[in-house]
């Protein structure tokens, strides 16, 4: 390959405007993308490529990608240049909008071509999507594609064949495919796409769930008018929670893109080039208005955002009833996923949705608009109330003028002339509803599962909000600005959110906690002022006193996550004087013994000090100085202001009773707040120290403590690196000087990790002072110690801590951490460290000794040889070290930069360091390889002293080369690349496919090879290297067990020679965590474009470790590289597992970075795997057991026979840990073993071929490369040749093995998998192989049946195919064409139609019929008609159509072997077997299908009598096995020959009644149940004409009451498989079967009135259709459009049986007078029918049509009352109340919740209390689930009703009432409440309770009782809060009454008691609300009690 030269630039820093020159002079400036490259270039000390060489790397790479297409090459070539465009794009160079679309275009051709390999599809999909996502880089205009390719592979491939079982991604991979290419569908397909989606749907689930996922996926998301309302009458239709969803997820997309309201203009259809139709793509013109060109389109706004009321009340329903919360009403939401379990798994293959509490709070958001009048607002500060809307939803309640008993009915709502909304904002107003409705959930003592999603709703709903709100600052926004969010609905939703996000901050749920967090950070940022005051109120206490943890840690994450409010001053001017405040509190927050505490507090610290300078400002001059003004803070573009970062100007921010200050007050008290800087440094510093000296004692491997330690140490490590970088110099000092003072007086073994880190804190914020303090003393001691021995003793492996040698330790690590920063620092002591390193080098005999040795030089020469970042402080360096930021620092807390701002300082490597750097390695490294190398003479004795001296010297050596990655650069030669292609993992490619990456600048020290300190170093490496090899060789001579530390050495050193270089020390990917871990920390808001300085310094580290990494990603191997892997390839199959594991490790990293080690190495474990040493065979199972050998293995055609055939020859060895390792690895390789497929060379693919023409010309193609095209395709057809060659050569090699007569039965089942897999569609099976799998089918192991048996499938499957399919993509998709399927044109699309097709049904095919009538219909059609219906001809042929000439020779190997009866009988001995199956097993059903549909009859008479005897026999396994066989043969038999057919029918007929008669036993009857469902299942009932009529009749014989129920519940059951598997198709039967069924609804089994409940819920099931007026899509779709809601169009209410429940009603009347009470009141009709009613109600509720049984439930609904309240009959009370909850759960239409609402109110009414009693939470229950949708009149009645009840004469039923109140009251509005207020205190001060004597006494009593519950329900519907008029009505009213007769005292005090509980912990906050002598009151209202003294 010609390599491109683009490394001729030098790296030298020529200074400002130095990357000018880097970009093309003619782009221009404002393009974002070069700019954006141009900042990531300004970033890095060195030039990068100039953007022309960038775009001829580019070019080229592209070239070859069309090259790779072209040729066909994809799996071996496209794959690599692919990779090499994903490296590409790492280096942030744009990518040309010409070049993004055509290259786009072929990946997504590529990944919808038929017969592709999986991976390269998968490989096409993430290109796609990866050059596509950005809206901005490609929309519509650049790119229009076909939906129609990816819909019929989808389509094919989602719902499996019944021989189906290898099923793939390729659903998945589609449907990810259609979801990224959606917006390049063109508008223009929208009417097509519903013209095939919409008529999929016939009533079952899964045509159901896939049209909608079809609809939802591929419909274009710009013009959804004409689709919209039908997606919402569907939606509303279905009770599924799979189907909300995915729907939600679809709004949220939809809501989001229509704020703008241009792209919906249906003009734009038109004006889009329609040039990517597919052939078979149509256009059907549906009558639609298109305005004029004149006219101004408006977008497709409603009455709240774009939905209309109804669509946003139903909106809110499913979005309060997706929060999961539990009420009284268990199980009330399971009804959705319950009905969801009717779905078969395949819809669980597509891509998941996004999660519905996202989409809600997207809805929610991106519908807010100011389209209302805005409420008053409410300015209470908090936690007084969430804010609610006042008086529109819900009218207030009157004073009533009759009187003020509360039995007076309330007067009519007034209602107010305008309606008003929260904000101005409908969308906003309904969420605070919502918000407040579900208040009490927030609260830690009433958390469960819901509280996760609860607060992940907030989270979304203001991070969607904040990210909206930034995105209309901006000046290229279109959404109209009248349509834009408002600074008064971003106030008022704060407001809603702030009492809930509070009260949920101490939840003691991680996962809350996090989203909590997240949520006050964007409120932090949205409203600062509403947000932090009543955070520091809570915050404050609980730091000042001993509260639990759990609190404290909760209120620490709470202003991490306020940091920006409290630090920023262009957020929130007023937060920083409480900073120092919260610092002091914090200081205890450092804890040994609360590690939690402790993370949170220093996580908070290393938050705050990266805004700031910790500088003390009351010393600052008083002249110029402190006037200066500074810059601006820096904003994105010109004219930003801090309102267009949504940041509120400083008097916007306080609620409305904080006092206000000025700028120049909050400065003056911030500047005085800064002098206590200094003593919290030092209060800091000595609290670190303190928990240092705490740490456990060390272990041997070195680490105080476990884990939690260890992070602990890290965290508090790390906010202390922030602190010490932004200290003045002065605190500095301070700092330095007690850390020296500490290190310097103390030596602690248990702190020298942390010591070693603290040390480093202090050095990288100014390493020289760090250096200039503890350098001369720490080189003292260690000198001293070593002197005096320390480290003296010799070890090689790890140890505990000498306490003699723990000063020395201490210093080293002090020592370590001064070389943490700028290596020119360092060369000031240069001759001292040298002689130092010398000295410990000569000295140190410890483990722990020489490795830290080791690391001091290895930490030193990164600092001296590496590029880095020196500083990382809040403001630039010029900045920091200016006069005015001295004394004005506090002016720029939390500054904000945008990229072009920005400034590093780096370390760039000069020369001095450079040479100090080979001083090094001349002085000590250099003569301590000589010294190595003279270790390994022969001669010399290795003993205990030379495992030692081996260890700590090849240490320093290997420590010395892991500090130099980036020394010197690496080139390979043109005669190096040419040796690798040769041998290169990359099997059988022409070097022109090779990729190769070149050289990019990096910043690498040494890049001239002519250099002589370049030659020097790769010298020295190379003898390195040479010692490598030379010491493996010799230890694994050795090969003793006193070795291995050795060994592990050098494996470490191999890794370190062979691994370390470019980003090796500096990772690409830790790189990019830190980045993004660092912009989620300080991201604000979505699509933040300002930045702190931090986040783009580690930007820019990222970007220099992308380079980095480009340069290291593929390494040459020369001979001595090939030479050490051959020796890690031994290691690895060492006698020791230790050195196995890391070897293998090893040998695993290496494959990552050299190309061709697989290749080389797998030959030395297969031959590790023949007979021999025992752990060499361990190692190689292990070593092919990682991804990168056995997989690569497996995957690859010409390579998987050996492996296979080395596995399979493993029996060997009967250890059973070999045998367990071998039975692994062949799973891992089994994993990747696919079906070969060569299918994909045969197809033309005429667009991809077009997309490349085109590329082709504008890439400027000639003939060298036209000629790469020809090479390459020519080496593609001999690859192909050689595959065929080895899989043929696989096969043979398997069959010998396989049929051998030693084959262990584990290996058989290997055999048989592998042979299984290796059946082909592109090609016939060998007869040898079927033979092999037939004679399989009778093996004594199950499992080897098992697999044989789905190779059977398979096999009779793919000759199917290979028979009927035209084409090689009908081959790969599997659509195979049936000479008997007819596609028949539908004339009359009516609905006539769909009844003359049910009545066909009654009809019987007549045998002579040759006319085209004769037809079978075997699956529903859809609802809505299609233009076709698929419908099959009888076989009326005389003989079957000839299988595939290729697959005769098999087919006749078969039959020979089919047709002997010793084949069926030893096939029947093992189907006959006793096994704990009670049901059919379907792969034994197929495997006979597949045989008789091969063979037809022809093996019939063999089997025969065999299956007559099993059909007689009485026991159930060969009852199994007899229904096994016949319904294989009736599935195999569809299309015989009619004469076939009759005589097997004439043979099975007589046996059906003592099938299903006589012979039919309760352990047979799920057998043959199962038999019809298997035969039934996508059946017309008329091709198994007289199996249907024997069921019907038998049922239509049914006596119901037989003596023993099972009598009738076997032919029940036998009528259940039948109808439920037929569905639609039973319709002609279904109004006899329930008018049969009617008459014995009270019959006398309880079994047989389960099934009748069945029959009842199926019917109404296979009833419900849609009622457009003509059932076509055109018609369905407008009329959903232009009908009123109200009109049941899609047909989902109950009308079938509502005849029969009107009877019903009628006869329970009857029934239940003449019910006898007692223990034999269970055997009553009423009593029966009861029962039976509640099981059909229960089940249809439970179903996907479950709105049809309301029509049903509220005429029965006063029954369904009396049942739940008989005390003899459990089940009927149960089983109603079950059904009156789980009907409350259900999303109802607005036409039946009053009904439904009158219903349960009406209860109030009746004579039984206990029907009162149950009746009440329900209305609760409801009020809660259904609350959008209920009306202002019917809240009123509701209200009116309570009020009532609460007077009731039993006591349980009126505090019933007061519960349902206080419920119903929260979510009413405030000026309800104060009504009823005034109310029931009037009525408790009228009411005199007079003697007892008296006879009106209990009635009083009653009265103030009732009056009491009215207040009592009024303070607790507001828990959390204290409303204005709470402390009256507690002291002054409640308080008098404390003392008066039970109940009424009970109710006071229970009233107190509650309050207490739920503010206990806002006491602090609401004792503000009460007077002095109010708060004496409350006191002695809960005696004995001192709470609120």
């Amino acid at each position: 390959m010609g390599v491109l030269d683009i490394s001729a630039l030098s790296i030298d820093d020529a200074g400002p405007g130095r990357f000018d020159h880097l970009f093309p002079s003619d782009s221009k400036t404002d393009d974002h993308y070069l700019q954006k490259l141009k900042t990531y270039a300004q970033s890095l000390p060195y030039s990068i490529e100039p953007h022309s060489k960038m775009m001829e790397m580019l070019d080229f790479i592209l070239r070859r990608i069309v090259q790779c297409v072209e040729a066909k090459d994809l799996d071996v070539g496209l794959m690599q240049w692919d990779s090499m465009l994903t490296y590409w794009t790492m280096l942030k160079y744009p990518i040309p909008k010409e070049k993004r679309v055509a290259i786009a275009k072929i990946y997504f051709y590529l990944s919808i071509t038929p017969g592709m390999p999986t991976q390269v599809v998968a490989t096409c999909a993430d290109g796609f999507k990866v050059l596509t996502q950005s809206k901005k880089k490609m929309t519509i205009d650049d790119l229009r594609l076909p939906w129609k390719p990816i819909y019929k592979i989808l389509s094919e491939d989602l719902f499996l064949n019944r021989r189906q079982f290898e099923y793939t991604q390729i659903s998945w991979v589609m449907g990810y495919i259609a979801d990224n290419a959606r917006k390049f569908f063109h508008p223009a397909a929208i009417n097509e796409m519903l013209s095939t989606f919409v008529p999929l749907v016939n009533g079952q689930l899964d045509t159901i769930l896939s049209s909608q996922y079809y609809l939802l996926t591929f419909l274009p998301l710009t013009h959804p008018q004409t689709y919209l309302p039908m997606l919402f009458r569907m939606w509303e239709s279905f009770n599924s929670y799979i189907y909300d969803e995915r729907f939600l997820d679809f709004l949220a997309k939809i809501a989001e893109m229509h704020v703008a309201p241009e792209v919906s203009d249906p003009r734009k259809i038109a004006q889009l080039p329609d040039d990517a139709k597919s052939e078979d793509e149509d256009r059907p013109a549906w009558s639609e208005e298109i305005p004029g060109d004149d006219a101004v389109w408006s977008g497709i706004y409603k009455d709240v955002g774009i939905f209309t009321e109804h669509e946003w009340h139903l909106l809110m329903c499913k979005c309060l009833a997706s929060m999961q919360i539990p009420l009284a009403d268990a199980g009330s939401l399971t009804t959705g996923p319950s009905a969801d379990s009717q779905a078969g798994f395949e819809i669980g293959r597509l891509p998941k949705p996004t999660w519905r509490i996202v989409s809600l709070a997207r809805i929610i958001v991106y519908s807010m608009s100011p389209d209302g009048m805005p409420t008053p607002a409410s300015n209470a500060p908090t936690p007084l109330f969430t804010p609610l809307p006042s008086g529109m939803n819900t009218p207030a309640v009157q004073t009533s003028a009759l009187s003020d008993y509360l039995s007076a009915p309330l007067a009519k709502a007034s209602h107010l002339k305008h309606r008003t909304y929260l904000g101005g904002s409908k969308a906003l107003d309904s969420l605070a509803r919502l918000i407040a409705s579900v208040e009490g959930f927030f609260h830690p003592s009433n958390s469960g599962g819901w509280t996760a999603d609860l607060s992940a709703f907030l989270k979304f709903l203001v991070y969607h909000f904040n990210k909206r709100w930034h995105e209309e600052q901006q000046p290229d926004c279109k959404t109209p600005r009248n349509r834009r969010l408002t600074k008064l609905m971003r106030r008022e939703l704060v407001k809603s959110l702030r009492t809930v996000v509070l009260l949920a901050m101490f939840s003691e749920s991680d996962t809350v906690v996090s989203n909590i967090q997240s949520c006050l950070k964007s409120m932090s940022v949205m409203e600062p002022g509403l947000v932090l005051p009543p955070l520091l109120e809570r915050a404050m206490p609980s730091l000042e006193a001993l509260v639990e943890t759990q609190r404290t840690t909760a209120v620490i994450k709470a202003l991490s996550s306020i940091a920006p409010a409290i630090v920023s001053r262009q957020n929130h001017y007023p937060g920083a004087k409480h900073l120092v405040e919260i610092l002091e509190l914090l200081i205890p927050g450092i804890d040994l013994n609360d590690p939690s505490k402790t993370l949170c507090t220093a996580a908070f610290l290393s938050e705050i000090s990266q805004y700031i300078k910790f500088g003390d400002l009351t010393g600052a001059p008083m002249g110029d100085a402190v006037d200066l003004v500074p810059k601006e803070p820096s904003t994105p573009g010109p004219g930003l202001t801090a309102q267009m970062l949504g940041l509120s100007p400083f008097d916007e921010t306080y609620d409305e009773n904080e006092p206000k200050l000025s700028k120049e007050e909050e400065d003056a008290i911030l500047k005085s707040t800064t002098a206590s800087f200094a003593d919290w440094i030092a209060n800091f510093i000595r609290r670190v120290i303190r928990l240092l000296e705490n740490l456990p004692e060390e272990g041997p491997n070195g680490t105080a403590g476990g884990a939690t330690e260890v992070s602990v140490v890290d965290a508090v490590a790390g906010a202390c690196n922030q602190i010490c970088v932004h200290l003045s110099p002065s605190l500095y000092d301070l700092v330095l000087n007690m850390v020296y003072d500490y290190a310097s007086t103390n030596v602690r073994p248990n702190g020298l990790r942390a010591i070693h880190q603290l040390v480093e804190c202090v050095a990288n914020a100014d390493p020289e002072k760090t250096l200039a303090r503890f350098f001369p003393f720490c080189s003292n001691i260690i000198r001293h110690e070593l002197e005096n021995g320390a480290s003296s003793e010799r070890t090689t492996s790890s140890s505990t801590l000498i306490p003699s040698d723990a000063t020395l330790y201490w210093n080293l690590a002090i020592l370590r951490g001064t070389v943490y920063n700028d290596g020119k620092a360092v060369l000031k002591y240069k001759n001292e460290f040298l002689s130092l390193l010398k000295l410990l080098h000569a000295k140190t005999f410890s483990k722990r000794g020489f490795s830290w040795t080791g690391k001091l030089l290895s930490s030193m020469l990164l600092t001296l040889t590496h590029t880095y970042p020196l500083e990382n402080r809040f403001v630039n360096p010029d900045e920091w070290d200016s006069e005015e930021f001295r004394w004005n620092h506090h002016r720029h807390w939390g500054k904000l930069y945008s990229p072009d701002e920005i400034k590093i300082s780096w370390h760039v490597p000069d020369d001095e360091e450079i040479d100090f750097t080979l001083q090094i390695f001349r002085e000590l490294v250099e003569p301590t390889l000589t010294t190595l190398n003279d270790l390994l003479k022969p001669g010399v004795v290795r003993d205990a002293i030379w495992r030692n001296d081996f260890c700590r010297h090849l240490t320093l050596v290997r420590n010395a080369f892991s500090g130099i990655p980036t020394l010197v650069k690496l080139y390979a030669s043109a005669d190096q690349i040419s040796a690798s292609a040769k041998t290169s993992d990359i099997l059988n490619e022409i070097p022109e496919m090779i990729a190769v990456l070149e050289n990019l600048h990096a910043g690498f020290c040494l890049t001239d090879p002519a250099d002589h300190r370049y030659r020097y170093i790769l010298s020295l490496r190379q003898k390195f290297g040479e010692f490598l090899y030379d010491a493996s060789v010799s230890l694994r001579e050795q090969g003793e067990e006193n070795t291995v530390d050795a060994v592990h050495i050098l494996l470490r050193s191999i890794r370190t020679y062979m691994m370390d270089y470019g980003d090796s020390r500096d990772s690409y990917f830790v790189n990019e965590d830190h980045y993004i871990s660092a912009k989620n920390v300080a991201r604000h808001y979505a699509r933040q474009r300002v930045w702190p300085r931090a986040v783009y310094i580690r930007r820019a580290r990222f970007y220099h470790s992308a380079r980095l990494r480009w340069n290291s990603i593929d390494r040459i191997r020369g001979p001595l590289e090939d030479k050490i892997i051959d020796e890690v390839a031994s290691w690895s199959m060492w006698h020791y597992p230790l050195i196995r594991i890391s070897s293998q490790s090893l040998m695993e990293s290496l494959c990552s970075v050299y190309d061709g080690i697989r290749r080389r190495t797998l030959s030395l474990f297969y031959k590790a795997l023949q007979p021999g040493d025992d752990d060499r065979m361990k190692g190689a199972l292990w070593s092919l057991n990682l991804p990168a050998f056995g997989k690569y293995a497996a995957a690859e055609p010409t390579l998987c026979t050996e492996i296979f055939q080395n596995l399979l020859r493993c029996q060997h060895n009967e250890k059973p840990s070999i045998q367990d390792a071998v039975q692994i690895v062949s799973e891992t390789c089994i994993a990747v073993f696919v079906e070969p497929n060569n299918l994909f060379y045969r197809i033309s693919t005429p667009k991809l071929d077009e997309a490349l023409a085109q590329f082709k010309t504008s890439l400027g193609f000639g003939a060298e490369d036209v000629a790469v095209i020809d090479k390459c395709r020519e080496n593609v057809t001999e690859r192909v040749r050689l595959q065929e060659e080895a899989s043929d050569h696989t096969v043979a090699t398997i069959m010998e093995i396989a049929t051998s007569s030693k084959i262990h039965w584990r290996y058989l089942i290997l055999a048989v998998r592998l042979l299984r897999t290796l059946i082909r569609k592109d090609k016939p099976i060998s007869p040898e192989m079927l033979s092999f799998f037939l004679d399989s089918t009778h093996d004594s192991n199950p499992s080897v049946r098992y697999y044989a048996q789905r190779a059977i499938m398979k096999t009779g499957r793919n000759i199917k195919l290979r028979t009927f399919c035209k084409n090689p993509i009908d081959l790969f998709e599997g659509r195979n064409h049936n000479p008997l399927k007819r596609h028949v044109t539908v004339c009359d699309p009516s609905h006539s139609l769909a009844q003359k097709l049910e009545n066909d049904f009654r009809v019987p095919i007549d045998p002579k019929m040759t006319s085209e009538d004769a037809v079978f219909l075997d699956k529903a059609p859809g609802w809505i008609w299609d233009e076709t219906i698929t419908m099959y001809k009888p076989p009326l042929w005389p003989t079957s159509p000839e299988w595939d000439p290729q697959s005769q020779v098999a087919v006749a190997k078969a039959r020979k072997i089919i047709q002997t009866p010793s084949f069926w009988k030893e096939v029947c001995k093992y189907m006959a077997e006793e096994t704990h199956e009670v049901s059919m097993t379907q792969d034994v059903v197929c495997v006979v299908k597949s045989i008789f549909q091969l063979l037809e009859d022809d093996p019939f008479e063999s089997v025969k009598s065999i299956l007559e005897g099993l059909i007689k026999a009485k026991e159930v396994d060969k009852q199994r096995a007899a229904a096994e066989i016949v319904a294989g043969i009736i599935g195999g038999s569809k299309n015989w020959p009619r004469s076939k057919q009759e005589k097997f029918w004439k043979w099975f007929s007589p046996y059906l009644k003592s099938i299903f008669g006589q012979n039919l036993k309760s352990d047979t009857v799920g057998v043959w149940t199962s038999f019809l469902e298997y035969t039934f299942y996508n059946k017309d009932p008329r091709r198994v004409q007289p199996l249907f009529d024997h069921i019907i009749n038998t049922f239509n014989s049914l006596d119901f009451n037989t003596e023993l129920s099972f009598d009738a519940v076997k032919i029940l059951s036998l009528f259940r498989a039948c109808y439920e598997e037929l569905g639609w198709r039973f319709s002609a039967w279904i109004d006899d079967t329930v008018k049969r069924c009617w008459l014995e609804i009270h019959s006398d089994h309880d079994d047989v009135r389960a099934y009748i409940a069945e029959i009842f819920a199926f019917a109404d099931k296979i009833k419900w259709r849609p009622r457009p007026s003509i059932p076509t899509v055109e018609v369905f779709v407008k009329e959903c459009r232009v009908l009123p809601t109200d009109f049941d169009l899609m047909g989902v209410r109950g009308w079938y049986h509502k005849a029969r429940v009107e009877e019903l009603v009628e006869k329970f009347k009857e029934w239940r007078a003449e019910r006898q009470p007692g223990p034999t009141a269970f055997q009553s009709k009423y009593d029966r029918v009861g029962v039976c009613v509640c099981r059909w109600l229960f089940q249809s509720v439970h179903d996907t049509n479950a709105l049809c049984c309301f029509d049903y439930i509220i005429p029965l609904m006063p029954e369904l009352f009396r049942f739940t309240e008989v005390n003899d009959n459990d089940e009927l009370a149960n089983r109603a109340h079950n059904l009156l909850v789980r009907m409350c759960g259900l999303t109802l239409t607005p036409a039946l919740i009053s009904p439904i609402l009158d219903a349960i109110l009406n209860a109030q009414s009746v004579s039984s209390w206990k029907v009162r009693l149950k009746a009440l939470p329900l209305v609760q229950i409801f009020y809660f689930r259904q609350l959008p949708l209920i009306s202002d009149a019917k809240i009123v009645y509701i209200l009116e009703v309570l009020c009532k009840s609460l007077d009731d004469e039993v006591l349980e039923v009126s505090q019933m009432a007061a519960t349902t109140l206080s419920g119903v009251i929260r979510l009413s509005p405030r000026s309800s409440v104060l009504t009823l207020k005034n109310r029931f205190v009037r009525l408790v001060k009228s009411t005199s309770i007079p003697d007892r004597k008296d006879p009106t006494y209990n009635k009083c009593i009653r009265r103030r009782h009732a009056a009491i519950l009215g207040i009592t329900a009024l303070i607790q519907s507001f828990p959390y809060t204290v409303e204005k008029w709470m402390p009256e009505l507690l002291t002054n009213v409640l308080a008098e009454y404390v003392s008066d007769p039970i109940p009424i005292s009970t109710a006071v005090k229970n009233c107190a008691a509650s309050f207490k509980k739920t503010h206990t912990d806002t006491w602090h906050e609401d004792q503000k609300r009460f007077d002095d002598n109010q708060l004496g009151v409350l006191s002695t209202l809960l005696t004995g009690s001192s709470y609120y003294a």
